[in-house]
């Protein structure tokens, strides 16, 4: 009966887009990394098998984060007084530029990873930065720590610093040797990440096309993240009708996954296609409020049957905790349903959902705590009072909305408990 866990508590996770399911005083039972079953008693058949009690505990599916800047983590929660592009300008350009030093990249990375693991987050898609030894570094920091990732070095040869363009030529050379080096990673793998189509030539993103189907490698960038982005993004590319179609001509897309950040102001076009390619509109709420000014049609996209997660943006974004970017995505819905009453309300089932088993589907079968999935979860507790006792479904709502990562007592990544 080796490599089985036995855990009893009450636990939570998304049956559907819609329900949250409970199992209160239930054990579930966890064979080579993989959920087995949950039951209300231990079955017979694992008998023997020590139970480890997590008594009031609350056994949750970990958090996917579908977008991020690892190496804006010095910023997150400082800087926040300027718009996207003058805060990209004035203050995250310059921080960027810093990874060419390889020993504040190595310090940064560290923080940036403890720090996420500490938050419950066990899937991450990130940018680097343009180097390659620094974002070396954070995939293979990733890699050695079992976490699944989608890790990319950034590209982009206008319109941006002199310091963080690259000449085309050295670009998609340094790429491909990046793609060659990684691809075969079991579980941190490189994506293919041209910033935004406003700071990437025609010929840069041809060129990463050609790469994507000769690697067979996805794709991350920011889509039409912001109404600047949306018009200058028309103007640099008049034969395109859509920032997303940009990328549909330059063949980054049906290689691998798709993931893009932001989709607050997406067209009808922009939309399909994103549909047509599966692929997923990650929701930053923490960035939308901080410098972007825009909310991200969450239930409107929803409805279409667009694929939607969650992501921390740091540093736009001021913390790597996703569970309270799933409280954020409930608010920023009502603000906006208020205001434009054909966009409907996200429940918080919704966006636990989008957290959790929608965001982790982009990595394979984790994301629940369904049977066949991998065991990759969280134990939170310390949130109900005496006097007014919560429900298991309610602790984790509290959790989202107040708690903090003290209230995190256990971290399992496949089965094995991870500090």
């Amino acid at each position: 009966m080796g490599e089985i866990g036995i855990y009893h508590g009450n636990i939570v996770f998304s049956k559907t887009e819609k329900e949250l399911a409970e199992y209160r005083n239930g054990y579930i039972v966890v064979e080579r990394g993989v959920v087995e079953g949950i039951y209300e008693r231990v079955p017979d058949r694992f008998c023997g098998v020590p139970v480890r009690d997590f008594d009031s505990g609350v056994m949750i599916p970990a958090f996917s984060d579908l977008h991020t800047h690892a190496p804006q983590y010095p910023q997150r929660g400082v800087k926040t007084d300027a718009l996207l592009k003058e805060w990209l300008e004035k203050y995250t350009f310059p921080l960027e530029g810093r990874f060419s030093d390889p020993e504040f990249a190595d310090a940064v990375y560290d923080a940036f990873i403890g720090d996420m693991i500490r938050r419950g987050t066990m899937h991450v898609v990130t940018f680097g930065t343009i180097h390659e030894q620094a974002t070396g570094m954070l995939i293979e920091k990733l890699e050695k720590k079992g976490i699944d990732a989608y890790v990319g070095k950034v590209n982009m040869d206008e319109n941006g610093p002199e310091y963080l363009c690259e000449r085309k030529e050295d670009s998609l050379s340094v790429t491909e040797r990046f793609l060659e080096k990684y691809c075969a990673n079991r579980r941190a793998k490189p994506i293919l990440t041209p910033r935004f189509a406003p700071t990437c030539s025609g010929e840069l993103l041809t060129g990463l096309g050609k790469l994507a189907k000769k690697y067979d490698v996805g794709m991350q960038t920011h889509l039409v993240e912001s109404l600047w982005e949306k018009k200058e993004t028309l103007r640099l590319f008049p034969d395109c009708s859509c920032d997303t179609e940009v990328y549909e001509k330059a063949g980054l897309f049906g290689h691998g996954p798709l993931v893009g950040a932001h989709f607050i102001f997406p067209s009808e076009e922009d939309i399909r296609l994103l549909n047509r390619y599966s692929g997923y509109a990650v929701q930053c709420p923490e960035a939308t409020v901080n410098v972007i000014a825009g909310i991200m049609p969450t239930a409107l996209l929803s409805e279409r049957g667009v694929k939607l997660g969650l992501g921390s943006d740091v540093a736009a974004g001021q913390s790597l905790g996703i569970f309270s970017q799933a409280a954020k995505s409930v608010q920023l819905s009502k603000i906006k349903s208020f205001y434009e009453p054909e966009n409907k309300v996200v429940s918080f089932a919704q966006a636990f959902f989008m957290a959790t088993k929608q965001g982790g589907s982009l990595f394979g079968k984790t994301g629940s705590l369904e049977k066949g999935y991998a065991f990759d979860a969280l134990v939170i507790d310390g949130l109900s009072d005496e006097f007014a006792p919560l429900s298991p479904v309610e602790t984790v709502e509290r959790f989202c909305y107040a708690g903090s990562a003290d209230n995190i007592l256990a971290r399992f990544l496949r089965g094995c408990e991870i500090g």
